[in-house]
């Protein structure tokens, strides 16, 4: 049986690993991938802090992952975080869920771990009262999702990066 658990300390490095699967890609086609050496060392780091802040608190994002069936790392991993906006008639409490970061390691591929994260993740927002999920996906993965009855929302999702503000800004 496949074992889906909470992330903790010990699994920053393999989750790094994982999410490089998406972000740095270079065959990936997204605006957020990491274009130089730089940018990858950049967001490794800065994901590792994120990482050992957020997960000892774990108070409104669950990072879920399968290990490896030989226990040497992991299969694949998900993150979920509730986001607080103003009530809408499709969210009636503010209660949004945001999944990110879905990743099945290429050679544990089609053996059905990203349904059993997806799953997961989808009855933790249940228990945490949320209304409704998002996620941003790729025409590759859009399949995946309608099986869960994800649907578009027909709205174009549209991103800008901030300039870094200095810390005394």
């Amino acid at each position: 049986m496949t074992v889906v658990r909470p992330a903790g300390m010990a699994d920053i490095e393999e989750l790094v690993r994982l999410r490089a699967h998406l972000l740095d890609a270079p065959d990936a086609n997204l605006p957020y991938r990491a274009g130089s050496s730089a940018e990858r060392e950049a967001w490794r780091r800065d994901y590792r802090a994120w990482l050992a802040q957020e997960l000892p608190e774990a108070d409104g994002i669950r990072v879920a992952v399968i290990p490896l069936s030989d226990g040497t790392g992991l299969a694949a991993c998900a993150t979920a975080i509730v986001d607080r906006r103003a009530p809408s008639p499709a969210c009636p409490s503010g209660r949004t869920g945001w999944l990110q970061s879905v990743v099945v390691d290429p050679v544990a591929r089609g053996k059905g771990l990203g349904a059993r994260l997806l799953n997961h993740l989808l009855g933790w927002f249940a228990g945490e009262g949320v209304d409704e999920v998002l996620l941003q996906t790729t025409e590759n993965a859009t399949g995946f999702y309608k099986r869960f009855e994800f649907a578009s929302s027909g709205e174009e999702l549209l991103f800008r990066t901030l300039p870094v503000r200095s810390a005394a800004a």
